[in-house]
């Protein structure tokens, strides 16, 4: 959220009056919200038209704040292009300072609205995409709109390397057994079944599984409990269909084009089970997060909220 146009226009225009016009200005000039405001407007927009919307004032008030603050600072903070203006190194620099001053500013606002602390800050969650669509975007949907100062940055993958390397802060897994670097909880058991949608059953005879159209995992889960599951019980069978993720998989079986071993919480959507719980294919959802976040507010909020809400639909 940027600066109230009204407000945004006389800071500007005392910014822009307050330029020292001295060869060593840089040295002086001291960075105000206003120039934040005036550069985050103009990297997100691309140009001084669109710019000038969003700060609620005339395009040559814009291109004239730009340039003495430019000269101010001593350094150039944008290159015109036939595509607009391009923001130079310590322009996209500026920014990320502008964006953490305006979720500051933000959350300030809220606070004061709320007459209480409000919980800020980014926190890094990674999960796969399958636990993404089939359990954390409906825990989310229930309790992120009491927290609108809170950013999350989601990312899918399916290995622990993101902790690891602390591109990550709270990781979603199914696992067996987390690494012991991790701390966190198991917040259910999963089991796998075999699925398939009605349609597909109108032409086929279900009672021989080794005769149906299998849909799997590709290499990207070689150890699969399901692929292990399904080379032992039935050897004979090369999947019709292999996907890069289980997602995937569900909604090539969603689409009537064969069967698959899928966990309980895709099971949904018209998907209809066949038989019961595949043995030795039981696995748990994990909640985790490294020892060190521990201390970081934001981050212990999103753990103890998604710990509550985090709920595997009944089978």
């Amino acid at each position: 959220m940027l600066m109230d146009g009204s407000h945004y226009r006389l800071a500007l225009t005392h910014s822009i009056l307050a330029f020292p016009q001295v060869i060593n200005a840089a040295a002086h000039y001291r960075l105000d919200y206003p120039d934040l405001a005036l550069i985050l407007a103009l990297v997100r927009s691309g140009s001084l038209a669109r710019a000038a919307q969003l700060l609620q004032v005339d395009v040559s008030t814009v291109f004239r704040a730009v340039r003495r603050l430019e000269s101010a600072l001593g350094q150039q903070l944008f290159e015109k292009s036939r595509t607009g203006y391009l923001p130079t190194t310590l322009a996209q620099t500026l920014t990320e300072q502008a964006e953490r001053a305006e979720q500051a500013l933000e959350a300030a606002r809220i606070g004061v609205e709320r007459e209480g602390e409000v919980v800020t800050g980014t926190v890094r969650l990674t999960c796969t995409d399958s636990v993404l669509q089939g359990l954390l975007l409906p825990a989310l949907a229930q309790f992120m709109p009491n927290y609108p100062a809170l950013t999350i940055e989601l990312s899918t993958s399916n290995d622990f390397a993101n902790l690891s390397r602390r591109d990550a802060d709270i990781a979603l897994r199914l696992t067996r057994a987390p690494p012991e670097h991790l701390v966190g909880r198991q917040l259910a058991k999963v089991s796998y079944r075999v699925c398939v949608n009605a349609r597909y059953l109108q032409n086929v005879d279900a009672s021989d599984l080794s005769a149906l159209t299998w849909i799997a995992p590709d290499e990207f889960l070689p150890d699969h409990p399901t692929v292990a599951w399904r080379r032992q019980q039935l050897p004979g069978v090369i999947p019709a269909y292999r996907c890069n993720s289980m997602l995937s998989v569900k909604e090539l079986v969603r689409a009537g084009l064969g069967v698959a071993a899928l966990p309980d919480f895709l099971i949904n959507d018209g998907l209809q089970t066949l038989g019961e719980a595949l043995p030795g294919c039981d696995t748990a959802l994990w909640l985790l997060t490294r020892p060190d976040c521990r201390a970081l507010r934001s981050v212990v909020t999103l753990f103890d909220e998604l710990g509550r809400a985090l709920r595997l639909p009944p089978h």
